[in-house]
């Protein structure tokens, strides 16, 4: 008999940075109890660049939402935020000069997570996809 793969967490945030916040710790409640401290910080990482990003960039208007989807698989956690894209920036790792205060997220996410990408949605807006690895003794959020 096949195994019956988890089912994903989901959540939909308003386009609103008090957004970031909320997902944040959405997260870290949806995660199980015992993971190393290194995992959750980085899954709250990966989860506050991603959310921002769509809030600042990926937003059309307030009334926009941003989709945040958890689910563990192939000994990742992976998280895919969406948005639903103002059609003409797809984003993109940036090198901000030193004193800038803004502009390191992707850069953030691709040091930390073992694969992301950035893949169009079906009708409009991006979803950016990344995950990090967790040990093989460990259990899966159920």
């Amino acid at each position: 008999m096949p195994e019956i793969p988890h089912v994903p967490a989901s959540w939909h945030f308003p386009a609103h940075p008090a957004s970031v916040m909320r997902a944040r710790h959405a997260v870290a409640q949806a995660l199980p109890k015992g993971l190393p401290p290194g995992l959750n910080d980085d899954l709250g990482l990966l989860t506050s660049e991603l959310v921002t990003n769509a809030v600042r960039y990926g937003a059309r208007t307030a009334d926009d939402l941003v989709e945040l989807v958890l689910w563990p698989a192939d000994g990742h956690y992976w998280l895919a935020v969406s948005d639903t894209g103002n059609g003409c920036r797809k984003p993109v790792p940036t090198r901000p000069d030193a004193d800038a205060e803004s502009g390191r997220g992707l850069l953030l996410v691709d040091r930390i997570a073992a694969a992301w990408a950035i893949r169009p949605r079906p009708v409009h807006g991006t979803s950016v996809v990344a995950g990090l690895p967790f040990h093989a003794d460990m259990s899966p959020p159920r």
